[in-house]
């Protein structure tokens, strides 16, 4: 397998994991393609670690770690607006966290989250 499908590999097992609600799993696939290759849109996959690491802590219960999660991926995932070459969806994902990130600033008890606000990535 050339470093290029491995690569692929790896982000596409992330966006299946992720559009299948398993955050955890979307996130070690992406953190492995962020940490074993070097490539020029680097903070976008370290963008999409820290949004499917938000959604984890949802489900751990742990709202001041989505909170911070969703503040810190959306400055990285902004970055790649124009320039992206991975996700069709990419703007439908920023609205979607910038929705989410209100939200959980919003409540106080972390099983009050709206869990319509997630949507399924699509790559390109």
């Amino acid at each position: 397998m050339s470093k290029k499908e491995e690569m692929d590999l790896f982000f596409k097992k992330g966006l299946i994991a992720f559009n299948e609600k398993n955050f955890y799993d979307a996130h070690e696939y992406w953190e492995d393609l962020w940490t074993n290759f070097y490539f020029k849109d680097r903070l976008l996959i370290q963008g999409l670690i820290q949004v499917s690491v938000g959604y984890f802590h949802i489900t751990n219960l742990n709202l001041r770690g989505a909170r911070g999660l969703f503040k810190k991926c959306l400055p990285k995932l902004q970055k790649f607006k124009i320039s992206n070459q991975r996700l069709e969806n990419l703007c439908e994902l920023i609205t979607t966290i910038k929705s989410a990130k209100a939200c959980v600033e919003e409540i106080e008890n972390i099983n009050d989250f709206n869990w319509d606000l997630t949507i399924i990535l699509k790559a390109k």
